[in-house]
C-alpha cells in the first residue's frame, strides 16, 4: 500500500485526555479517533492490527474445537430479568427502549443470549459438550472511561460459552481454553501471566485472568517466584500474619482522648503505638443493609473479598450520615465495642488472635485501648479480607510474593449452573433424567490486547510492534520522491517484496526525510527499507529493524533477500 493512497494521518501532539502510552501512541499514529468518551473509530492502520489479532484468535479457537456464530448486540430485557442481572448489573448496563417502549440493553456480555439459543435446540447429553464463540462489539457504561482502548465503553471482544453434562466435561474444556489462550498470547509474542481471579458480576466457582505485564497496567498482581503461584490482588491470598498485638494478660478497657485523630497515622502518633496494634472499623452499605468490616490498622481491606463473602451485588463505603446512624460516631472514630448485635460485623483472619488492641470509641475524639475479643467485642464471622501486597508470604510455599502491574486481556470462568438453572437450560441424561447444563465462559479483549502490546513494546519515539500484530511488516521509504532513480528503485523493491508475500507500506509522500523518519518511528513497522540518493550512489540501500534501529547497508540486489531474512528471524 502506498502511503499517498492510504488513510493515515499522524500527529505530533499528545491528546489532553490520553493518560497511558498506548492511548497516546494510537491516537498520534493515526490508529484510532475518539468519537465520544470511551467510544473510538478504528482507523485503517489500527484496524489492520485488530484484524490480525482476530485472525490469531479465530485460528486458536477453531483449533480448540469452538464454533463461531454471531449474536445480537441488542438484548431484550426479558432474558436479563430471568437471571436477575437486569438490576444487579447496575449502571454499567446501557438500557434502551424501542418505539413500542419495550426494554432492551446493549449487551456487555452474552451469557443470557447464548443460553437462550442453546436451550431451544439442545435436549440430550449426546449433543454435549459444545463451545460457541463470537467476536463482537460490547458496551459497558463505565463511570469514567479512560486509557483509550484499555477501559472503553464500547469495545471489541471475543467471547465463548461452553455447555456440558457435568463438571468433569467443563474441566476438560476449561483446560483446552486455557491452553488456547496461552497460544494466542504466545503467538502475539507478548509477556503474560496467568493468575487466579475474582469472578465478579459474571459469577461462577472459579476463574483465571491473563495479564500482559506492563509498568503502566491498571491491575496489580502478585506472584511467587518459588512455586509459581499468581493471582490478581482482588483474589490473592497470603500466608497468615503473626498476631498483631503481644500476648499476655488482658489490659483494662480504657477510653482515651484522641482529639482530631481521624487517620491511622494521627492515632498512632498520639497513642505512641504501632499501626499493627490498631483495628480499623470500616462501614459499608449493601443491598441487605450496613456491614462493619474490621482489619488491621497497617493493612488495607480487599473490598472484592468482602463483597464475595457477603454475596453482595452492591458494596459501597458508607458516608458520614450512615456511619453516625450505625455507630454514633463521625467518620474516623467508629469501632465495634458496644454496638447493637443486629449490626453485621465481619473480621479479617489476621486480627483473630490479636489482643489488647485499639479501636474507635464510637464518639468524636476518642478511642478505646486494651480491647479484647470475647470480653469487649463478640465477633463470630471471620474470613480473609486482606489486600495482599508484595513482601507477603506465599500461601502455597515458604516463598515471598512479588507485586507486578498488569493489563487484563483475557478472563476464563467456570460458571457452573448459575445461568442454566435460572433460564431452565437443561439436558436429559442416559436415564432420561433432566439436569441443568454446566457452563463455562471465556472472554478475550481484542482491542485491549493490541493496546497492551503497545504498552509492552514502545520507546520514547513510538510503537515497536511485535511482528504478528504489526499493521504492515515492512516500511519502504523513498527519501526524495523528486529523484527519479530513487523513486524507480523504491517502486521496484516495493513490487518485489509484495510478490514475495510481504505486507508492505510504501512511504512515497513528498515530505522531508526528517518527517518520514519521525513517522516511521511513531507507527513502528518492524522492518524498514530506506532508499536514498547517497546510498544509492554506492549501489546500496539501508535496512534496519525498528526494535534496535541498527542500520545495515546492503547491496541493492540483496535488499529483498535481506528483508525476508529479517522477517523470518
Amino acid at each position: 500500500m502506498r502511503w499517498s493512497q492510504f488513510y493515515l494521518y499522524t500527529t505530533r501532539e499528545v491528546p489532553n485526555d490520553a493518560e497511558v502510552v498506548s492511548h497516546q501512541l494510537m491516537m498520534r499514529a493515526g490508529m484510532i479517533r475518539k468519537a465520544a468518551a470511551g467510544i473510538y473509530t478504528y482507523l485503517p492502520l489500527g484496524w489492520r492490527s485488530i484484524m490480525k489479532m482476530m485472525d490469531i484468535v479465530r485460528r486458536e479457537m477453531d483449533a480448540a474445537g469452538a464454533v463461531e456464530l454471531m449474536m445480537p448486540a441488542i438484548h431484550p430485557a426479558e432474558l436479563w430479568q430471568e437471571t436477575e442481572r437486569w438490576d444487579a448489573f447496575g449502571d454499567l448496563l446501557l438500557k434502551i427502549k424501542d418505539r413500542n417502549q419495550r426494554d432492551f440493553c446493549f449487551g456487555p456480555t452474552h451469557e443470557e443470549v447464548v443460553t437462550d439459543v442453546v436451550r431451544r435446540d439442545v435436549r440430550s447429553y449426546r449433543q454435549l459438550p459444545l463451545n460457541l464463540y463470537q467476536i463482537q462489539n460490547k458496551f459497558r457504561d463505565e463511570i469514567r472511561p479512560r486509557f483509550g482502548l484499555m477501559r472503553a465503553r464500547e469495545f471489541l471482544m471475543k467471547d465463548a460459552y461452553s455447555f456440558h453434562a457435568g463438571a468433569d466435561s467443563l474441566g476438560e474444556t476449561y483446560e483446552a481454553m486455557r491452553a488456547a489462550y496461552c497460544r494466542v498470547f504466545e503467538d502475539c509474542r507478548l509477556e503474560y501471566s496467568l493468575v487466579e481471579a475474582q469472578s465478579g458480576t459474571i459469577g461462577g466457582s472459579a476463574s483465571h485472568e491473563f495479564m500482559v505485564l506492563a509498568e503502566t497496567g491498571e491491575d496489580a498482581v502478585v506472584s511467587c517466584p518459588a512455586c509459581g503461584y499468581a493471582a490478581n490482588v482482588e483474589k490473592a491470598e497470603a500466608r497468615p500474619l503473626a498476631a498483631a498485638a503481644a500476648a499476655g494478660d488482658q489490659e483494662e478497657l480504657t477510653e482515651v482522648s484522641t482529639p482530631g485523630a481521624t487517620t491511622i497515622s494521627e492515632v498512632t502518633d498520639q497513642l505512641q503505638v504501632g499501626a499493627d496494634r490498631l483495628v480499623k472499623t470500616l462501614v459499608y452499605e449493601t443491598e441487605e443493609g450496613p456491614v462493619l468490616a474490621l482489619v488491621r490498622g497497617d493493612r488495607d481491606l480487599n473490598e472484592a473479598k468482602l463483597a464475595s463473602y457477603l454475596g453482595a451485588q452492591r458494596l459501597t463505603m458508607a458516608g458520614d450520615e450512615v456511619v453516625r446512624r450505625v455507630t454514633g460516631a463521625p467518620v474516623g472514630f467508629a469501632g465495634p465495642v458496644g454496638l447493637s448485635p443486629e449490626i453485621r460485623r465481619v473480621g479479617d483472619q489476621s486480627i483473630r488472635q490479636s489482643s489488647n488492641f485499639v479501636v474507635g470509641a464510637n464518639k468524636a475524639d476518642a478511642h478505646f485501648t486494651g480491647v479484647n475479643w470475647g470480653r469487649d467485642v463478640d465477633l463470630s464471622e471471620w474470613t480473609d479480607l486482606l489486600l495482599v501486597t508484595g513482601g507477603d508470604g506465599c500461601p502455597r510455599c515458604d516463598g515471598t510474593l512479588e507485586l507486578h502491574r498488569g493489563i487484563e486481556v483475557g478472563h476464563i470462568f467456570k460458571l457452573g449452573t448459575k445461568y442454566s438453572e435460572a433460564m431452565e437450560c437443561t439436558y436429559l441424561d442416559d436415564q432420561g433424567k433432566s439436569h441443568p447444563m454446566t457452563m463455562g465462559c471465556y472472554g478475550l479483549g481484542i482491542g485491549r490486547t493490541v493496546a497492551a502490546a503497545i504498552e509492552q513494546n514502545h520507546d520514547e519515539d513510538g510503537i515497536i510492534w511485535p511482528l504478528p500484530l504489526a499493521p504492515y511488516e515492512v516500511l519502504v521509504i523513498a527519501l526524495n520522491t523528486r529523484d527519479e532513480q530513487v523513486v524507480e528503485l523504491a517502486d521496484r523493491l516495493y513490487d518485489q517484496l509484495q510478490e514475495q508475500g510481504s505486507e508492505v507500506l510504501y512511504d512515497d509522500r513528498d515530505e522531508r526525510p526528517g518527517v518520514k523518519f519521525k513517522d516511521a518511528d511513531l507507527i513502528g513497522i518492524p522492518v524498514r527499507l530506506v532508499i536514498g540518493a547517497k546510498s544509492l550512489a554506492g549501489g546500496q540501500v539501508e535496512v534496519s529493524l525498528r526494535r534496535d534501529r541498527e542500520k545495515i547497508l546492503v547491496p541493492i540486489e540483496n535488499a529483498v533477500e535481506r528483508v525476508l531474512e529479517l522477517l523470518a528471524g
